[in-house]
């Protein structure tokens, strides 16, 4: 996995393992102890499992946690690419996420504020950011798939094997 920001600034890298895909997309997980690495920060190593869906259509990935505060975090990006054995996307800085409480937050937007003028985002890529994370806070508030029970299954499973 590896996200980018804005002219092509290295995000996050990390290695998933694929666990297969559904009428949603691609999913892969991720294991306790794994390496992520923020841009050329030490690396961290992860606290829990999760697993992530690449959507088929969409411009965000999701993560689904098996422990911690927040069950579901959601990254708002470009159009995630497919590559071998890649996948690719521009982290906008908008997230929502769901608390194990059941509550849905926006996170980032002063960062995307700043960032759209230091990095001269274009007006549809504002837009289209704006409009995703709209459709993400009520698709998450309702639980609508897959933010229902789809993602908790997969993680279900994959922190089961």
């Amino acid at each position: 996995m590896r996200f980018t920001k804005w002219g092509g600034k290295r995000h996050w890298r990390y290695f998933l393992e694929p666990l297969g895909n559904d009428r949603h997309g691609w999913w892969l997980g991720g294991r306790t102890g794994i390496t992520v690495r923020r841009g050329f920060e030490k690396p961290i190593r992860q606290p829990h499992d999760f697993v992530v869906l690449v959507p088929d259509e969409g411009d965000w990935i999701a993560t689904w946690n098996a422990a911690g505060a927040t069950a579901i975090y959601v990254d708002v990006t470009t159009r995630p690419v497919r590559g071998s054995g890649t996948i690719e996307a521009v982290d906008l800085d908008l997230d929502v996420i769901r608390r194990r409480d059941g509550q849905v937050h926006v996170l980032d937007e002063d960062e995307f504020a700043e960032h759209q003028l230091r990095y001269g985002y274009p007006p549809d890529v504002i837009a289209r950011a704006r409009a995703t994370t709209d459709d993400l806070v009520a698709l998450i508030a309702a639980r609508t798939e897959p933010f229902g029970q789809t993602g908790e299954t997969w993680l279900a499973g994959f922190t089961a094997a």
